[in-house]
């Protein structure tokens, strides 16, 4: 899939919208917490997604060759270990640092991606943001559950195992039929951990409502389009994008649950700003220059 000289700053939009689409579902995630649990509310809300896309994808299944499947399979496994893990951090930590424990992942891919100095300045200003993130939240907070910083850690690895499958599926499969089968293993692979969680949603049916809102803001929206996105940049580059999200879960919590950011949080975020306009920049530049080449490397993957 070739690269166009273009393709950077709709990435940017692209994971700019998707994190601020997944802030917005988490904090309605967080109201079905009490009644189905961090499992169950992972697994209603990957259900109701799978079903959702599906019922728009309606993905040609019996065309798809092993390594479709095997691909797709894989980002289902990586989506259930992302999201499972991330819900159980934030019903034991604070959403902002969760994020910025989790983002450990993405940021640690993009390390060993890099190739040139230049990218690597991008890498070290993200990842001096999420050390001011993260002294912030150690300031700013009496304790931490270990626990949940330990699930938040578990998240941060399949997250980067996300980017690594995403880009995969992105190239083998076309449109979103291959985000749609593995949001539908995603949520076999949770069953077995939230589906007696998921089925209390029977006792309290208005919460199928903020289930359903769940699942677009927190997984049909934002994987849309992160999948677009890992389509139009290299996966050392859409890593660094993803620092966006730090910045998102401020906006969003100061916006949403009045919560007070601080001049380390804001410091950390104009870093995590300038690393990923920084990279976006970096990556249009050097398609530019590959843009004669007939042969590109695969983007997003």
């Amino acid at each position: 899939m070739p690269r166009t000289s273009n393709t950077s700053n709709p990435a940017v939009l692209l994971v700019l919208g998707s994190c601020i689409s997944l802030q917005f579902g988490a904090a309605l995630a967080a109201q079905l917490f009490p009644t189905l649990g961090a499992w169950g509310t992972t697994t209603l809300r990957l259900g109701i997604a799978a079903l959702v896309l599906l019922a728009i994808a309606r993905p040609a299944v019996r065309a798809w060759k092993w390594d479709q499947w095997r691909a797709t399979f894989a980002l289902g496994l990586a989506l259930a270990g992302m999201n499972g893990f991330f819900y159980a951090a934030i019903e034991r930590i604070p959403l902002g640092t969760a994020v910025a424990i989790e983002f450990l992942g993405p940021l640690a891919l993009a390390a060993l991606l890099t190739r040139t100095g230049r990218d690597l300045v991008w890498v070290g200003l993200a990842l001096l943001g999420m050390a001011v993130l993260g002294l912030e939240s150690l300031l700013s907070t009496t304790g931490l559950d270990p626990l949940g910083v330990g699930f938040a850690l578990i998240a941060a690895v399949f997250w980067a195992l996300y980017i690594q499958t995403g880009a995969r599926v992105g190239i083998l499969v076309p449109g979103t039929g291959g985000l749609a089968i593995a949001l539908a293993v995603a949520t076999l692979a949770v069953s077995p951990l939230g589906l007696s969680g998921a089925t209390a949603v029977t006792e309290a049916p208005h919460l199928l409502l903020i289930a359903l809102g769940t699942a677009l803001l927190a997984s049909v929206i934002p994987y849309t389009l992160e999948l677009a996105a890992m389509r139009r940049v290299p996966r050392n580059v859409f890593g660094i994008l993803l620092s966006l999200e730090p910045v998102a879960a401020t906006a969003i919590g100061w916006l949403l649950l009045h919560q007070h950011a601080g001049p380390l949080r804001l410091a950390a975020v104009v870093l995590v700003v300038a690393a990923s306009v920084g990279s976006s920049l970096s990556a249009g530049r050097a398609a530019r220059e590959e843009e004669p080449v007939s042969s590109p490397e695969p983007v997003r993957g």
